[in-house]
């Protein structure tokens, strides 16, 4: 990217000051006359919805997707907020300084409402939600197409740690899966359940029994299944405490165990940082990137060797999978 493809003059999308491309960045399109590439994307989402998603659960942005508009405007827009820190924790404190609980508060209220409309079926969402939505149903679709791989799954203990609202337990359930379902949102879980039987009806009974969905936070998980899957999670949980969170799930695996993060990176650690500086209203967590290195490390040491690892990437939406089993097999 080269510096002359930027002016001083300030220019503004949702009240943001962001770099103006020079006109040298810009070429000819024959229904407006000319075009500033990267510019669209920004402008159809807007500048306020694309850096807060960014901040906000599995999303981030390559630098690319800016194009001439600019990750350095977008650094310089931030320059004229206040700390990002300053406002995590004081969202923190609102819920006694546990991080955790702040988690659980916003999925509970306004988070679900905004992730039960992602992944739903309205179209009363956003460009970027609705990239996200896109992205994570690849991600679904990858592990379920992981799990069939090793035959039939009618019968197989599977546990959903964070099920959502289910985009995982229910296709594993409706083909006979033995589903446990947990997620630290009672209203996730009661949705989740209420979209299987709402499914289920339309697919008629069959011979299956009704995964079960309960209000449980990952720490408080215990048993034995065949497999644990976790997916699009671990973003919640700061690098410190993640090795801890991947070892705790494998130790309730017995065959495999699935997992999916947010990857970490320098541009996307630097456009996450972006996006902190913009939240919407009703952001109140965190998102934390990890080094892939880190999470393979993690399952190591508790005996676990990555067996598959895939790569989901939309234009917002950045999800790294892997499937583990013990190293002794």
């Amino acid at each position: 990217m080269h510096s002359r493809a930027f002016t001083t003059s300030p220019l503004r999308l949702d009240g943001v000051p962001i770099a103006r491309p020079h006109p040298g960045a810009c070429r000819h399109n024959s229904r407006t006359g000319k075009h500033c590439r990267g510019a669209g994307i920004v402008a159809r989402a807007g500048v306020s919805e694309v850096l807060s998603q960014i901040a906000d659960g599995v999303l981030a942005i390559p630098p690319t997707a800016f194009g001439a508009v600019g990750v350095m405007g977008l650094i310089g827009a931030a320059l004229f907020v206040a700390d990002p820190e300053k406002r995590r924790t004081a969202q923190t404190s609102s819920a006694g300084g546990d991080e955790k609980e702040a988690v659980k508060g916003y999925f509970n209220s306004v988070g679900f409402e905004r992730w039960n409309k992602i992944y739903g079926t309205t179209d009363e969402i956003s460009s970027v939600q609705k990239d996200i939505r896109e992205g994570h149903a690849v991600t679904v679709d990858k592990v379920l197409k992981w799990i069939r791989e090793d035959g039939s799954v009618q019968g197989i203990s599977i546990c959903d740690a964070g099920c959502g609202t289910g985009s995982l337990s229910i296709p594993l359930a409706l083909q006979g899966a033995d589903v446990y379902g947990s997620d630290i949102s009672k209203a996730m879980a009661d949705e989740a359940a209420r979209r299987y039987q709402e499914q289920s009806r339309a697919e008629g009974s069959g011979q299956r029994a009704a995964p079960r969905f309960e209000a449980q936070d990952l720490e408080s998980l215990t048993g034995s299944y065949n497999t644990v899957c976790c997916i699009d999670v671990l973003i919640h949980y700061p690098p410190d405490k993640m090795a801890a969170m991947v070892k705790h799930l494998a130790s309730l695996a017995e065959g495999r165990l699935i997992l999916s993060f947010a990857p970490s990176t320098p541009a996307l650690l630097l456009l996450k940082r972006i996006g902190e500086f913009f939240p919407k209203g009703s952001k109140a967590t965190r998102a934390y990137l990890h080094k892939e290195g880190a999470v393979e490390a993690a399952l190591n040491e508790a005996g676990w060797k990555v067996t598959k690892r895939e790569m989901t990437s939309t234009r917002f939406y950045y999800s790294k999978l892997f499937q583990a089993a013990p190293a002794s097999l």
